[in-house]
């Protein structure tokens, strides 16, 4: 008994401990997370009354050991109510909730209207989490209209296989992988952010020196202009809108890709560049290729400079078709990025063999649908053609990777001074993958000879 007062006192003192840090943590919040953490607190307070009502419990008739109390009376049956763990962020409540017989994955998402109701969210979203446990969140915020910007930390990031894309309408991170990915397409509405998501993923990426970048623009003539003026230094090679200089450096990354994949089994060990993962001495080489439709679309007419432009244009487009097809095992990704990914903006050849496909805003169907494929009509709430309000400028929509259905993402902006400073520090891990190569082929190694003949 004398070490009763003792127990009370350090059980009080954790709670007024437990008190303060709460009191802390909700006065450093900022407005949104604060708004966040009361609605958690009505969460968990109404939880026990709102899950019967919500079809979120199960009655257990089974029996207690003693059937009938010392009173005469027998024991109701038990209502069981799942046990839930909540916590807050800027836009809602994350919820982990347990499974009961009856009660699972099926239930709450039939109850996710309701729960949305009670708990003044905007939509809320059911997931299975553990065995026997759901992850459910509640939005109480829009994420998608609110904008957000991206800082780059200036960090090699630990890993080269996922891109991260930004936040979708549940204010979840959304990350593609991208092993053993050929191609990604990106398209959009000028304006809306294809650019901006691809400046974010260099300035990710960048500070890795296993990863070197090729840039076609066809916006600007120069490197010197346009949206990629800031990152052209941490790139080995960059050419505008001249049809004859990209197609120098799609030859040249086709050279590369041939050599490679010559190589691959004596520099690397391996027949697979993915089952190692790049490196500095073979990184994985990113051709990004923007406003495509300037490098392949057709011309027509029979004078000699529109046969000339027209001859370039298909072996451009030939050009791309072999990295894309070819240049997966070997380490190399195509990025393409148009406003309308038609057949004339992106051979269907090359789109139709890119795995991940995005689209921002589109102003027809159609438009939709070669972007993201014959599915997205399935799903009218995720279709581009609903983003062309300006609320939604770096909202873009893609399919859900290992799951049925498309998501929509809400991409943070880079500022341009970061990514001037992102550039600047890592331009000195700027290698050109052909130099690399021949580094590492000795003398009369096939590998090195189509690079030399193709020098």
């Amino acid at each position: 008994m004398e070490f009763a007062p003792v127990v009370a006192g350090a059980a009080l003192a954790l709670i007024v401990i437990w008190a303060v840090w709460l009191l802390v943590r909700y006065v450093r919040a900022d407005k949104m997370t604060r708004e966040s953490m009361r609605q958690a607190v009505r969460v968990r307070r109404r939880w026990r009354r709102l899950a019967p009502m919500a079809g979120l419990s199960v009655t257990d008739r089974t029996p207690p050991a003693v059937v009938v109390s010392p009173d005469g009376k027998v024991p109701k049956p038990r209502v069981l109510v799942p046990k839930i763990k909540v916590s807050a962020d800027r836009y809602g409540v994350l919820v982990r909730a347990g499974c009961l017989p009856k009660v699972g994955l099926a239930e709450f998402q039939k109850a996710a209207p309701y729960l949305a109701d009670d708990w003044r969210c905007t939509r809320v979203s059911v997931q299975p989490d553990k065995p026997g446990q759901l992850i459910i969140r509640g939005v109480r915020v829009d994420p998608l209209i609110v904008p957000t910007e991206h800082t780059p930390t200036g960090s090699a990031p630990e890993t080269l296989t996922a891109w991260n894309l930004g936040l979708d309408e549940y204010a979840q991170p959304v990350n593609v992988s991208l092993s053993d990915v050929p191609g990604v397409t990106v398209a959009g509405l000028p304006g809306y952010g294809k650019t901006s998501l691809i400046n974010k993923f260099i300035c990710d990426t960048a500070p890795s020196a296993a990863i070197q970048y090729a840039i076609a623009d066809g916006k600007v003539t120069a490197s010197h202009e346009g949206d990629y003026a800031d990152l052209a230094q941490r790139a080995f090679a960059f050419v505008g809108d001249d049809l004859a200089e990209a197609n120098a450096l799609f030859k040249r990354l086709v050279n590369l890709r041939r050599a490679r994949s010559a190589a691959i089994r004596d520099v690397l060990g391996a027949k697979n560049m993915w089952h190692v993962g790049p490196s500095a001495d073979w990184p994985l080489t990113v051709a990004i290729v923007d406003e495509a439709h300037t490098y392949f679309r057709e011309y027509k007419g029979a004078d000699p400079q529109t046969k000339k432009l027209a001859a370039l244009a298909a072996e451009n487009a030939r050009l791309v078709e072999d990295l894309v097809k070819k240049g997966r095992s070997v380490g190399i990704l195509v990025i393409i990025a148009t406003q309308k990914a038609t057949g004339d903006a992106i051979p269907t050849f090359i789109r139709d063999v890119c795995p991940v496909g995005m689209s921002f805003a589109q102003k027809t169907a159609e438009a939709a649908v070669v972007a993201l494929g014959e599915d997205i009509r399935n799903w009218p709430d995720a279709n581009p053609t609903a983003l062309q309000d300006p609320v939604y400028v770096g909202v873009a929509s893609m399919a859900h990777q290992g799951r049925p259905g498309f998501a929509r993402i809400r991409t943070p902006y880079v500022a341009d001074a970061d990514a001037a400073r992102i550039a600047t520090d890592t331009a000195p891990l700027t290698r050109d993958p052909v130099e690399l190569l021949l580094r590492r082929l000795p003398g009369g190694h096939s590998g090195r000879v189509l690079l030399e003949k193709a020098a």
